[in-house]
């Protein structure tokens, strides 16, 4: 992949997006910074091309995000298939969640990341 991390045009995005995290993404996030799972480093609202991404551990090529309701329309469905497929290509693996997963099961969200994580290259 050519420099395709975080591209300057996209920067004043992802920075209003890191300060108006949703609910969800805040609860997340205070589970994934600084190392607290596994000593894994997650960015939060990294982008890669011209998607941004929800989190990010790029030693892992890990993406997690959170779907809240406009991800289950026609539409979203088909915009996070051709975003994960576009990934995909890089090496890089899309984990997605319900956002409302984080406030019913948190531990299991927390589970499957730690899985992927280990069955990372």
């Amino acid at each position: 992949m050519t420099t395709l991390n975080n591209l300057p045009h996209k920067k004043d995005e992802r920075k209003t997006l890191r300060n108006n995290l949703t609910p969800a993404e805040a609860k997340l996030w205070s589970q994934l910074k600084n190392g607290q799972l596994n000593g894994f480093k997650f960015r939060r609202q990294h982008s890669i091309n011209e998607f941004i991404l929800d989190f990010y551990c790029p030693e892992k090529k890990l993406v997690v995000e959170l779907d809240g309701a406009g991800h289950f329309t026609s539409a979203g469905n088909l915009h996070d298939a051709t975003r994960t497929e576009l990934l995909a290509q890089h090496g890089i693996h899309v984990l997605r969640f319900e956002n409302k997963l984080i406030w019913s099961d948190l531990a299991s969200v927390l589970h499957a990341i730690d899985l992927a994580l280990a069955e990372s290259k």
